[in-house]
């Protein structure tokens, strides 16, 4: 049977002078969909996605760490995602 994917929110604080290139080397992972850089307390956003929790310390601690350039990050595991189309259901309910 197909378990859903887990989403890990890894926030990742880098050296100013290599945060393109460690966006680069990140969004290259496989287990990472984007990765964004932000204005705020941290420099870049990664979207992990992963099938099993164990994969989490794999991508973060050993390949997102191990980024030159890497100084921090912290790890977010979403347990419910809400999209747009959720919330419109959800809102619809009262409209009768």
């Amino acid at each position: 049977m197909m378990g859903s994917m887990i989403t890990a929110i890894v926030h990742i604080d880098a050296d100013a002078a290599r945060i393109p290139e460690v966006a680069q080397q990140v969004a290259e992972l496989p287990q990472v969909s984007e990765v964004f850089s932000v204005t705020g307390e941290v420099d870049l956003i990664a979207m992990v996605r992963v099938r099993e929790h164990e994969e989490l310390a794999d991508v973060i601690a050993d390949a997102v760490s191990k980024v030159e350039g890497v100084l921090r990050t912290q790890t977010y595991i979403a347990f419910r995602t809400y999209s747009r189309h959720d919330l419109d259901a959800a809102f619809a309910l009262g409209t009768d």
